[in-house]
């Protein structure tokens, strides 16, 4: 499940219909109608938003508003009641990590759509984000499964239990698991790959 922090116009057509069916799964979750996802880390900021519930149905209006303006036909019942001036924050560092991510995706997936944006430097939020400034987000899992570390700007801030690479990067003293084996023309997995 990955449920961006980016503005869904920077999405291709895979990533915004993904994006859609995850806002909705996280919305069954937010309103208690499944069991499966409920402890899921990109759920963490709607649950800490004062109104979880109105909190994704505001999200999903914005992926709605994309679908429409590509003239998709997503329900826009399934929305729900969505509140215009409710916000959520989130750090520099968080859309810089999903927008790397994302382009890494574009380019394998739609290398057009990839040359379209690679030379966006800064960019703009789901209209339901405002920026705040900091690292990437404590919840959000990196690749390789464990929480993400500092971004290199605040690398002498590497939290406790964490060491510097020669990089300046924050890294863990725990071993890292080895790659999968993969067979001829697979590609390697990665986590929240499903966008």
């Amino acid at each position: 499940m990955r449920l961006w922090s980016l503005h869904p116009r920077y999405l291709d057509p895979q990533g915004l219909v993904a994006v859609w069916r995850e806002a909705l799964l996280a919305k069954a979750v937010l309103h208690g109608r499944t069991r499966g996802y409920r402890h899921h880390p990109q759920l963490v900021r709607f649950r800490a938003h004062a109104m979880p519930r109105a909190a994704i149905c505001t999200y999903l209006a914005a992926i709605h508003a994309e679908a429409c303006a590509r003239e998709y036909s997503f329900d826009v019942r399934k929305v729900g009641r969505a509140r215009a001036n409710l916000r959520i924050a989130v750090t520099h560092g968080q859309l810089a990590y999903e927008w790397a991510h994302l382009l890494r995706k574009l380019a394998r997936r739609n290398p057009a759509l990839y040359r379209r944006w690679r030379t966006v430097r800064r960019p703009e939020p789901h209209p339901m984000f405002r920026l705040r400034r900091g690292d990437v987000e404590a919840w959000e899992r990196t690749e390789g499964g464990a929480a993400a570390p500092p971004s290199p700007r605040n690398r002498a801030r590497a939290p406790a239990g964490h060491a510097r690479n020669p990089q300046g990067r924050a890294r863990t003293d725990r071993p890292r698991a080895p790659p999968p084996i993969l067979h001829a023309g697979q590609e390697q997995p990665m986590e929240h790959d499903r966008v």
